[in-house]
């Protein structure tokens, strides 16, 4: 549960779908809407965390919210999925584009299959979806609101993180894309660009900088940012209040990128052996995540596995 700065039931009579709800960016944002009244639906693949994130959430907030298992990289498995949310109780009103995968390593070690697991998952999954509830919603007449979580990267390169920057500027076009085609609609559709936040991914798995070479001093606000925030401003921009805020990116990371250009510049310095050790880490913690996917659902990264952010 977050501190948030906006009046109980803000949110109450909405339906808001958030993928990548079971864990990270994407449960803390599925946590505020539903603080706030409103009928979430978490969407991701590991069936028995979505189930016990929304049974803890539903209990804690006592707003309805519910698990649907979905890889957004297979659009009929997010068709069936939505017609699945639409016949459960009419259209929904919101959808955050969360479901994300990441690893970090020098790009010449990504193999093609690693490539297309992140960019599937965050570039061509995040179309599935938003054009899939688009064509309902302008089928239907309904007004609706699209949230898509992409990073402060897409002004200045991603280096070491090249697959998953990439597929992040194409949701931040497509976004702004769509805010003009779908705007007569009542359609509106903005991103929100995280720095570096507190989450458990980002610890076990994004955060190597810590022990080589950067710090939470180097940000301006001396800090790393903290998930409220990431839940305030989530709430921002799927409130009722700000109909003719559309196409935009918000940034949330104290002023971070305008101060120190990319987020893993730093580790340029890396030798070998140190990206071989940060390799080691990531598939550690991910493969202690493979038993909750099933021993079907493994993904690559440059070597074996993809570590993720939300998981698709």
């Amino acid at each position: 549960m977050f501190e948030l700065i906006y009046r109980p039931g803000l949110l109450r009579g909405k339906r808001i779908l958030v993928t990548g709800g079971g864990s990270g960016i994407g449960q803390t944002l599925a946590t505020a809407y539903a603080q706030l009244g409103a009928s979430v639906y978490i969407a991701g693949r590991r069936g028995a965390v979505l189930d016990e994130v929304a049974r803890s959430l539903s209990a804690a907030t006592g707003s309805a919210v519910q698990g649907r298992v979905c890889d957004v990289r297979d659009p009929d498995a997010v068709e069936a999925v939505l017609d699945g949310i639409w016949a459960d109780g009419g259209p929904l009103d919101g959808l955050v584009n969360s479901a994300a995968g990441n690893f970090i390593a020098p790009t010449e070690q990504i193999s093609n299959r690693a490539f297309n697991t992140i960019t599937d998952i965050q570039f061509r999954g995040a179309f599935y979806v938003t054009n899939g509830c688009g064509r309902r919603w302008i089928a239907q007449g309904h007004k609706g609101n699209v949230v898509s979580i992409i990073a402060t990267d897409v002004r200045c390169g991603g280096p070491f993180h090249v697959p998953s920057i990439m597929a992040k500027a194409g949701v931040e076009l497509m976004t702004q894309s769509l805010a003009v085609e779908w705007g007569g609609y009542g359609i509106r559709l903005n991103c929100i660009a995280p720095g570096v936040l507190r989450t458990e991914g980002s610890a076990t798995r994004l955060d190597p900088l810590s022990e080589r070479g950067w710090s939470a001093t180097d940000n301006p606000m001396g800090r790393i940012g903290e998930l409220s925030e990431m839940a305030n401003v989530g709430v921002f921009l799927m409130s009722g209040g700000l109909g003719f805020l559309s196409g935009e990116t918000l940034a949330l990371d104290g002023a971070g990128q305008r101060a120190n250009g990319a987020t893993f510049s730093a580790l340029r310095a890396l030798s070998a052996q140190q990206w071989a050790e940060i390799r080691d880490s990531s598939k550690g913690a991910t493969d202690a995540l493979k038993p909750q996917r099933g021993a079907n659902q493994s993904t690559p990264t440059a070597d074996s596995t993809v570590t993720r952010e939300g998981k698709a």
